[in-house]
């Protein structure tokens, strides 16, 4: 089993973990470009690493994050267990704002990275490329319960599937984009998450996600009150980041349960 645990963040966050984590900048040379993280050695001996996806300051757009570096990384790295954060637009009414809800499946229509091309990592022919067979799920059910037992009344409990809409960016969703993705069974998006994902479990890393709401993108739905995006993003922090801090302090590897089928 991998050894090493991660989180990928979102828009919400700069540089709010807390210093006990002693975080440490490096640089990890990869074969699709150089990715920056943030890593801290606990004293059980496991490496975890921090991934600021539009960086420290927030100076990267959704379209130019470097997916395939980040989750090349992730995997010379040895990680066995990823957590991955955003903030997102709710299309379901009966969802909260501000509450921690874990994503278990997901819509990704083209899969496709912003560039246009194919969400893979397996781009040129090669020994280890693959198709990967969902199995288990691109959530682990193991990560999820998991978090799910570390966040215990911080998570939204909903019997039904949270599904996560990839609705890649940087412009935001008209309203009946929004309409049409609830029609087909979405309940939150953002522009971000889905291709790191995807990415992941291709290099066999299981993954789990906790998004926060922070906007209604429903049509005919008010959101309770007129902030500017900024301070709606701190408050989904503000909801997210005690669970996060948890998982990295106490997060543990988990054995990958889908397969990659190769010929």
């Amino acid at each position: 089993m991998n050894s090493s645990i991660a989180v990928i963040l979102g828009s919400a966050f700069e540089k709010s973990i807390p210093e006990k984590l002693n975080l440490e900048m490096i640089d990890i040379q990869t074969g699709f470009g150089t990715q920056k993280l943030y890593k801290s050695k606990q004293e059980n001996g496991r490496d975890l690493f921090v991934i600021f996806r539009h960086g420290l300051p927030h100076t990267i757009l959704p379209n130019q994050i470097n997916y395939r570096a980040q989750a090349a990384a992730l995997k010379e790295l040895n990680c066995g267990a990823l957590l991955i954060n955003s903030s997102v637009g709710v299309m379901d009414a009966n969802l909260p704002l501000y509450k921690p809800m874990m994503v278990t499946d997901l819509l990704m229509p083209e899969n496709r990275l912003p560039d246009g091309s194919t969400c893979t990592m397996f781009q040129k022919p090669s020994s280890d490329h693959g198709h990967l067979l969902i199995k288990d799920g691109l959530f682990s059910t193991e990560l999820n319960q998991q978090i799910l037992d570390l966040g215990g009344d911080e998570i939204y409990k909903s019997e039904n599937s949270v599904v996560f809409v990839y609705a890649g960016g940087p412009r935001g969703k008209t309203p009946a984009e929004n309409k049409m993705w609830a029609q087909l069974g979405g309940q939150v998006n953002s522009m971000t998450l889905a291709p790191e994902v995807v990415l992941a479990n291709e290099l066999e890393i299981p993954c789990a996600a906790v998004v926060v709401g922070h906007k209604y993108s429903v049509p005919g739905i008010e959101n309770p009150q007129k902030q500017k995006i900024g301070d709606t993003l701190k408050q989904s922090r503000k909801a997210t980041e005690s669970l996060i801090t948890k998982f990295l302090m106490s997060g543990k590897p988990v054995d990958f349960a889908n397969q990659i089928y190769r010929f």
